[in-house]
């Protein structure tokens, strides 16, 4: 068997979800690759899709945020969005490296590659089984103008509301959201901080902006030093948003707080903490709470 991930680089969780699948894949033996697909665009359109998102995700999230909305109110099954237009671009390459590959199944992760397949199917036809991947506790807008053979979703309760957007329900498995086996697998505090190089003694507070810095952490890490005693430490993981961390380091120097650079080691940070404070995000929310961990959602 052949398995083929699609996913894009428009923020880290959905990549973290693919690599998760990969993993999970590859440990059953399974032939397993992962591609963006929106590098079957070509390498410009990629680069412009993900820097425009990350923009606006982090420097005008209202306009996001009204963007998101709108997508809710528009969104249905009766007729084809501009997003199913814009990802229809890459379904001619696509569908020719299914084909010369041999993939006889196609994960996605995305919406994104989702629409593209569902090109595919229309267009060029399609003989690999196909399954989105929802990777939010809710259901997100234009789902239901995609056509996977079948959608993994992270909850019973999610059932209503994709069946209510003209999803079959024989289409739903539910599967919870994939994450990487080392956060199914706790260990001892003490011996994560110390691997680490952090305090052993007092509380540790972790704050994690998600990969591109989302959040008002500024407030955030500011009421939260105003609160710590002297024997307890603040750690925020500031992902790929180099002015942010630049801008906390500078202003937070000389306290309890440690301004961190992207870190593939986030699951030991998590094991040291003794409470998280993260956006409600559906990677890092499931990270947490397959790691037990007390968690607090901030806003995005």
């Amino acid at each position: 068997m052949k398995a083929l991930i699609l996913s894009t680089n428009t923020g880290g969780g959905h990549n973290t979800a693919g690599k998760a699948v990969l993993e999970a894949l590859r440990e059953r033996n399974v032939e397993t690759r992962m591609r963006d697909i929106l590098l079957f665009s070509g390498k410009k359109k990629s680069k412009v899709v993900c820097d425009t998102y990350v923009n606006i995700t982090t420097k005008a999230p209202a306009l996001f945020g009204l963007a998101y909305r709108a997508g809710k109110f528009i969104s249905t099954n009766k007729f084809k969005s501009v997003i199913y237009y814009a990802n229809k671009s890459a379904a001619r390459r696509l569908s020719a490296y299914i084909e010369k590959n041999g993939f006889d199944a196609v994960l996605m992760p995305h919406l994104f590659p989702a629409e593209t397949i569902t090109a595919i199917r229309k267009n060029y036809g399609l003989a690999a089984k196909t399954y989105a991947i929802a990777t939010d506790y809710t259901w997100i807008p234009f789902w239901e103008e995609t056509e996977p053979d079948y959608f993994f979703i992270p909850h019973e309760d999610l059932k209503a509301e994709f069946v209510q957007k003209g999803i079959p329900e024989e289409k739903l498995i539910v599967s919870g959201i994939p994450v990487a086996r080392r956060f199914t697998i706790r260990q001892d505090k003490a011996e994560a901080r110390r691997r680490l190089g952090l305090p052993e003694e007092g509380r540790i507070f972790l704050i994690m902006t998600g990969s591109m810095g989302y959040g008002n952490i500024d407030s955030l890490l500011s009421e939260l030093l105003s609160l710590c005693g002297a024997q307890e430490h603040i750690v925020v993981l500031g992902g790929n948003n180099e002015s942010l961390k630049s801008a906390l380091r500078e202003k937070f120097y000389g306290t309890n707080a440690q301004i961190l650079d992207y870190t593939n080691r986030v699951d030991e940070y998590m094991d040291a903490c003794d409470l998280l404070f993260t956006k409600p995000g559906g990677l890092t929310s499931t990270e947490a709470a397959a790691k037990r961990i007390p968690l607090v959602h901030t806003a995005p």
